[in-house]
């Protein structure tokens, strides 16, 4: 089997937001580790995609670390506007033409939370697709990809007709720490540069004005009494405080 997995370098979330730390998108990591999982069993390879500024090399670098055979990274300039629509276009343009089996993404970016360019990037390919997988298996005589995915209201099995694509949950499983041997491998591994000279035309549509952290919120009030006391002056407060009754 032939994986490629599109990656990206994100904003550490865990972090304090003037920290500036960069690391591989979770939703990402663990479309990684999914890929791993059925190429140990089924055997085959895993190439890797990013986009981003070369300072991302070395979020790839941790991504082979992990498992992964080899890489692209399509280069950007440091703090380029990108929104989904451009990276499903860079994407698309890039993997046209190509024989891979399956295409995973992970759902959304940690930093945006769009969850839009791997539906965008099937339809641009024309492929089948699923979104939100919480689980993968392969049918190999079939060549087809059993993909459960977590609905609105249940979880649902698809078959999908490879070649496909899948977006993948951070709920799939718990992506594995690279060891020493898969950190110093990784050094030797392919990653094949290639500069992005410009972005599509009238791309992007979306811009972000800001990044800013979330209001802290207003301390919480304790209540005293005795518990008819109580009850009587959280109705008044949800009342003529809240307004929410």
């Amino acid at each position: 089997m032939k994986f490629c997995v599109c990656i990206k370098q994100v904003p550490d979330v865990t972090a304090p937001i003037h920290t500036g730390r960069m690391v591989l998108n979770a939703y990402d990591a663990s479309a990684v580790e999914e890929a791993l999982v059925l190429t140990e069993k089924y055997g085959g390879e895993i190439d890797l995609v990013l986009i981003g500024p070369a300072s991302a090399k070395e979020t790839i670098r941790k991504a082979l670390a992990m498992g992964a055979t080899r890489a692209t990274h399509l280069v950007t300039g440091e703090g380029e506007r990108l929104d989904s629509m451009v990276v499903a276009k860079l994407l698309a343009d890039h993997l046209a033409g190509s024989d891979y089996d399956v295409i995973a993404t992970g759902k959304q970016s940690q930093d945006t939370d769009a969850g839009l360019a791997g539906s965008m990037l099937a339809e641009r390919l024309g492929l089948p697709y699923a979104s939100n997988a919480v689980g993968l298996d392969v049918e190999p005589e079939a060549r087809t990809l059993v993909v459960t995915r977590q609905g609105d209201v249940g979880q649902e099995i698809i078959a999908l007709p490879m070649p496909c694509l899948v977006t993948c949950s951070n709920d799939m499983n718990d992506p594995r720490i690279p060891t020493l041997k898969g950190i110093m491998g990784a050094k030797r591994k392919p990653i094949d540069t290639r500069e992005v000279d410009a972005l599509p035309e009238g791309l992007p549509v979306t811009v972000v004005v800001g990044i800013e952290p979330p209001p802290e919120r207003e301390p919480g009030q304790v209540l005293e009494g005795e518990p008819e006391e109580m009850a009587h002056v959280l109705v008044e407060k949800l009342v003529h405080e809240a307004k929410v009754l």
